[in-house]
């Protein structure tokens, strides 16, 4: 009596269920949907979606969505880990977890994101961060006892757009507190003449005192050092100066660049390690106009590309190159107020700036958009492989 073996499905793993990791096993467990010879397994820590786009609201104790990332997968046959990835072995083809158990892996899906970046001394004893919904909770919980108290000084350290969103969310949400932003860069760099002077009228209207090219050397206790030798006294500092990634590929031996971003290939595959792929904020794409900077436009579009390239690296094609072109820059500035910088397919500044309410109605459909997507994406994948690819802007010299 013959007997036939059934052969054994390819494990695809995904760690991070962020923007770029969700897209990423959303789009391979609809198109594999059925089959039997693919399986696809997601680790994330959290079993709610984290909206990093509304982290500044968390922050100051506005109510968001509970979105459910099993619920999100079920029916796609998709397997969904809690848990926290705490080492990478690319040689056994394994990741460890938090909990103790080892999870196998045919190819690795890398979307373990950013964290903030607190090399600052102090920073990560006396700094608040928006890295998850616990720390923003956090944060949420200080400003509201120092509210009761009736005064307060938050120091907001970093003026790049998150720094922006958060003082502006924290002065408005509670104008009783005195919100100071800190930065080596005037607020808005990198924007029109009319989105900065927007931003700048915003930030004044809603009280927001705002020092530029001044560089902050420590955290401490009760306020901020400055490399100029002055302190800023604060009762709660919020610390949103630059990301780091985290050491878990470079220990595990990948390529990483000089930040630690896995180095990809144009199909978003490891250089060093072909069978893993690094999605969104941790990995280094290159484009035509240099590397991608993490944002949630980009990230998704990394996750759907690095499904797709696997699906046709299975079935014996090559995959094509990923090639993505930037087209705005919103920014909010409260909850009803905002300005969107549209931008070249670089990340440079395009004349066109909305500001004001059309503009927050617009930040807030962005903000928004990612969920309604992956639902979407569940029942006809395809429409999530539709981005702006950027024209020449993106095209590399081995790109043909």
């Amino acid at each position: 009596m013959n007997s036939t073996v059934a052969p054994r499905r390819h494990e695809v793993l995904v760690l991070g269920a962020g923007y770029a990791g969700l897209a990423a096993a959303v789009q391979l467990a609809a198109r594999t949907r059925g089959r039997g010879d693919l399986r696809v397994t997601l680790v994330n820590p959290y079993d709610t979606f984290t909206e990093r786009l509304r982290l500044h609201m968390t922050a100051t104790g506005r109510r968001t969505a509970e979105l459910s990332i099993p619920e999100l997968l079920d029916g796609t046959g998709a397997e969904f880990v809690r848990g926290r990835a705490t080492a990478v072995d690319p040689g056994a083809r394994t990741v460890r977890i938090d909990d103790g158990r080892v999870l196998r892996y045919d190819t690795l899906v890398y979307g373990l994101g950013s964290v903030a970046d607190i090399a600052v001394p102090g920073a990560a004893e006396h700094a608040h961060t928006l890295d998850g919904p616990e720390g923003a909770a956090v944060l949420a919980d200080r400003l509201d006892r120092l509210a009761r108290r009736g005064a307060g000084t938050v120091v907001v350290g970093g003026s790049g757009l998150t720094g922006v969103e958060a003082a502006a969310e924290i002065a408005e949400r509670h104008p009783e507190l005195t919100v100071v932003l800190l930065g080596r860069d005037e607020p808005g760099a990198g924007t029109r003449p009319r989105a900065r002077a927007h931003l700048d009228a915003a930030l004044a209207r809603l009280g927001v005192r705002v020092r530029g090219g001044v560089e902050v050397t420590g955290v401490l206790p009760d306020g901020v050092a400055l490399a100029d030798g002055t302190r800023v006294p604060a009762d709660a500092v919020l610390w949103t100066s630059g990301t780091r990634v985290l050491p878990l590929a470079a220990a595990a031996g990948l390529a990483v660049d000089g930040r630690g971003r896995v180095v990809t290939d144009r199909a978003l595959r490891s250089v060093s390690h072909p069978d893993v792929y690094a999605v969104g904020d941790a990995a280094a794409v290159r484009q035509g106009y240099g590397v991608l900077h993490g944002t949630c436009q980009s990230g998704m579009p990394t996750g759907v590309h690095a499904a797709l390239s696997i699906l046709r690296t299975l079935a014996g094609k090559e995959p094509r190159d990923f090639r993505f072109g930037y087209y705005h820059t919103p920014v909010s500035l409260g909850r009803n107020d905002a300005v969107v910088q549209f931008t070249h397919p670089d990340g440079s500044p395009r004349r066109i700036v909305l500001t004001g309410r059309w503009a927050a109605k617009y930040k807030e459909t962005v903000t928004a958009s990612p969920w309604p997507t992956f639902v979407r994406m569940k029942k006809a994948p395809a429409s999530g492989a539709i981005w702006p690819r950027g024209g020449r802007h993106t095209r590399t010299r081995s790109t043909k």
